[in-house]
């Protein structure tokens, strides 16, 4: 089976409904299990990765529900584990945070993964952990990973600046140590900040305190304390599932509104927005800051330097404008994209095949924008982000383009394939390859 696109023959025209933040629904549901008492987290999402999440916590013993477009989650302050092994799935958030997390649990866990999560480096976070007094068993540095019950004693720890995820799991687990503060030091270059700045946000939102310095290296958590149950806790809307729509409409003639119940700020990938409109993608925020509007003649993005330090996510789609923007375009600080679910910038390379010129040094990508991309049969590496990123492509290109694991997208935004075709972007999964564009309208 593959996912066929085809190149759109019309204007985009429609409207979307922006799903709501997994960075959010994970912290949320993790801190939720930590608090004592009932949370209800509001308009929930179906996102695979975020499935793990409760799948994960269901077997570490938390009680959720779910009622209508929300969770509820019963949380002791602890785990009391169902089963000896727990599944974190194919999500690296789940993955990071619940290694340290598990050890709050009553007995021993094993935390186990898809096969293909032996890749995931974990090695930096697994020795910050046992420093802290986390008792873990492993070989190779790689999952599965036995997680003894244990409290961290606490104390002063350092971790590569490399994943914000290393640092966000380090920082969820610190309030809950016994015997002194936890100060957590950043060396090394400091990636994906806005990351980390929203686990330290949602960390006091459920009554945790965390002292945070200047340059966002230096983190001092006292012991002992207690996260606090939340009633009513509203996920905002997803920046970097709609930044896909929004991409699709920068690049076609469009006349197509981004809808949300919720103000759209407040996520860490907002700035894709500022840094979209600095390349000329014309959106218009309605003052309420529930509607983003693309009334857009078609013409691509102009060229320029997008710094990709804090946004790797946005890595994949950003390389799709920069294939057809108009000039120049570098992408720079994108070497720890390589870490992600797949080799993200070997993954976007693929636009070669389509007919972008780019290339990589091994810290930035450049680009020389083209007029036209033909399509061309790729891969996605079961990367729900890369997936989503090419079939933009596609939609650009002349004639059809084949993209392998064609239900990836459903990791992170199950409705992208029912939106794009709303708009007006031939989608379809199937295992006949049309003999021409049209059979897939």
């Amino acid at each position: 089976m593959r996912l066929l696109v085809a190149g759109a023959t019309a204007p985009l025209q429609g409207e979307l409904i922006i799903p709501p933040s997994k960075y959010h629904a994970h912290r949320a549901l993790m801190l939720a299990a930590l608090a004592e008492g009932e949370s209800t987290i509001a308009d929930r999402t179906d996102a695979r990765h975020v499935a793990f999440t409760v799948q994960a916590l269901r077997g570490l013993g938390v009680e959720i529900s779910t009622s209508g477009r929300q969770w509820k989650v019963s949380g002791a302050g602890g785990f009391s584990p169902r089963q000896d092994e727990v599944s974190v799935g194919s999500s690296g958030t789940t993955l990071y945070f619940l290694l340290g997390l598990a050890a709050l649990g009553d007995r021993p866990v094993t935390i186990i993964g898809q096969r293909y999560f032996r890749r995931r480096p974990i090695g930096p976070l697994l020795r910050a952990l046992q420093r802290l007094g986390v008792h873990l068993e492993y070989e190779g540095q790689t999952l599965p990973v036995k997680v003894h019950p244990g409290r961290p004693r606490g104390g002063h720890v350092r971790i590569d600046g490399t994943l914000s995820q290393w640092i966000s799991g380090l920082l969820m687990l610190a309030p809950f140590a016994t015997e002194e503060e936890t100060r957590i030091e950043v060396v090394g270059e400091l990636n994906e900040r806005p990351y980390i700045e929203l686990t330290v946000e949602m960390m006091r939102d459920f009554g945790l305190e965390v002292e945070v310095g200047e340059d966002w290296r230096h983190f001092t958590v006292a012991p002992n304390q207690r996260a606090k149950a939340r009633e009513g806790y509203l996920l905002p809307p997803d920046i970097g599932s709609a930044a896909f729509g929004l991409a699709a409409c920068a690049l076609h003639p469009s006349k197509v509104v981004f809808r949300s119940s919720v103000p759209i700020h407040g996520h860490p990938e907002a700035s894709v927005l500022t840094e979209l409109q600095g390349v000329g993608v014309p959106m218009q925020f309605a003052a309420d800051g529930l509607s983003i509007t693309m009334d857009h003649d078609g013409t691509p993005p102009v060229a320029g330097k997008l710094d990709c330090r804090d946004i790797p996510d946005m890595v994949p789609i950003l390389s799709t404008l920069a294939s057809r923007a108009r000039g120049r375009t570098v992408l720079s600080h994108v070497s720890h994209v390589r870490l992600k679910e797949s080799d993200r910038v070997t993954s976007m390379l693929q636009l070669r095949k389509m007919g972008a010129r780019v290339e990589f040094d091994g810290n930035d990508m450049e680009f020389e924008g083209v007029d036209r991309l033909h399509g061309a049969e790729l891969s996605s590496f079961n990367d729900h982000r890369v997936l989503m990123a090419l079939a933009v492509a596609g939609s650009t290109a002349s004639g059809v383009t084949e993209l392998s694991y064609p239900h990836a997208y459903r990791i992170s935004y199950p409705e992208f394939a029912d939106h794009m075709n709303a708009i007006g972007i031939p989608i379809a999964v199937s295992a006949h390859v049309p003999t021409t564009p049209g059979e897939l309208t």
